[in-house]
């Protein structure tokens, strides 16, 4: 067994794949409407689905804003150097809502965005990214 994806719930969709795509620098795996159903699916990455999880973006075409609730905690995204990663975000125009530093009682570097629907995003320096 393996994950093969998350799915986040997004008001508009536009909106959410240029964060994705051009913030965060995943790539647009692939898209799908679903008339009789008003939804459309779009799935993004940084590698093939069959080779690692995706996020799956569900955007219900009559619905522009959801409550998050309170169990949903983040996604994660191992990063190199999570500091140059923020300033990357920063750049492109995302929402560092906690700055990159050691993680509250130990020593793991990581920080937090936030995507356009208030979802946040983990930064986490990541050791299986280095060789």
């Amino acid at each position: 067994m393996r994950i093969l994806h998350t799915m986040l719930r997004v008001g508009n969709l536009d909106r959410s794949l240029a964060f994705y795509t051009d913030v965060l620098g995943m790539r647009l795996l692939r898209k799908n409407d679903y008339p009789e159903g008003r939804f459309t699916l779009a799935f993004v990455g940084y590698a093939d689905e069959s080779e690692q999880a995706a996020l799956e973006l569900t955007h219900n075409w009559d619905t522009s804003e959801y409550e998050l609730g309170s169990g949903y905690g983040h996604v994660a995204l191992g990063v190199d150097d999570v500091y140059a990663a923020c300033e990357r975000i920063r750049a492109a125009g995302g929402n560092i809502v906690r700055e990159a530093g050691p993680m509250k009682g130990g020593t793991t570097v990581i920080a937090f965005v936030e995507d356009p629907d208030g979802y946040k995003i983990e930064l986490l320096e990541d050791r299986h990214t280095r060789d």
